[in-house]
């Protein structure tokens, strides 16, 4: 599904990311964990399309996108969210999501002129399918709320419903649980558990490493720019190259 082969990031000479490899499955949960500063956002940025790699390779489904634009790379199947979300703050949760919607006939001029009931017939098809997917993220409520009077949590679940909407196989999920509440988490997790039963697949920075035992199948372990290991999360937990990345070797 997802290969990066020997990606390197130089920032001032300083190597971020420094010959990074790993896999992820079709279909699976995989976690990217390791201590503050071990290049995972940055290997996030590498792959979805923030910055372009020094050198290496990504691919999705085979195909090399390494040097594609991020907007590309939606298009392929490959969304992601961010840590700290970035919705349209003055829309409301539905416009939020339609604006994830690909492919619309009305962004173009001609379909916008001559093909106007094609285009509303599109629209209408859209807001149902938006609507599901708050159903579905339990936003209803809001729906019709600006985004900028949700909670941290529910704007954790908007980033979510607008990545669906953009009919993703490969999502990649940047701290899911950070800033949210015990509840909302326990949606959330129940909810990338539902989302990857449907077949899509899941690579997922986080902190919390009991939602990393709870989703994950296999972890990718990082530690200044390179992988430090890979295996199950209570394999990697007993590594002792992991506890001394994460611990300093002090281990509880």
């Amino acid at each position: 599904m997802l290969e990066v082969q020997s990606v390197s990031k130089s920032f001032d000479g300083f190597r971020a990311v420094d010959g990074v490899s790993f896999a992820v499955a079709r279909g699976a949960i995989t976690g990217l964990i390791g201590p503050n500063g071990a290049g995972k956002t940055t290997t996030f940025n590498l792959i979805a399309g923030t910055l372009a790699p020094d050198a290496g390779s990504i691919r999705v489904d085979g195909r090399a996108i390494e040097h594609e634009p991020a907007h590309r790379r939606i298009a392929a199947g490959l969304a992601r969210t961010f840590q700290i979300p970035k919705p349209f703050a003055a829309m409301t949760v539905l416009e939020n999501v339609l604006a994830a919607a690909q492919d619309q006939p009305g962004e173009r001029l001609l379909p916008a002129l001559f093909a106007r009931g094609a285009v509303r017939a599109q629209e209408r098809r859209n807001i149902e399918r938006a609507r599901d997917i708050i159903a579905f993220l339990e936003l209803s409520r809001v729906e019709r709320e600006p985004a900028r009077v949700l909670s941290g949590g529910q704007r954790k679940l908007l980033e979510l419903a607008r990545v669906l909407m953009a009919g993703p196989k490969l999502i990649l999920l940047d701290e899911p649980a950070a800033g949210v509440n015990p509840a909302l988490l326990e949606t959330i997790m129940a909810r990338i558990e539902e989302i990857n039963a449907r077949g899509i697949t899941f690579l997922i920075i986080e902190h919390n490493m009991d939602l990393v035992a709870r989703l994950c199948g296999e972890v990718v372990v990082m530690a200044e720019g390179r992988v430090l290991g890979r295996g199950r999360p209570a394999e990697m937990a007993r590594d002792p190259r992991v506890v001394e990345a994460y611990l300093g070797g002090v281990a509880a």
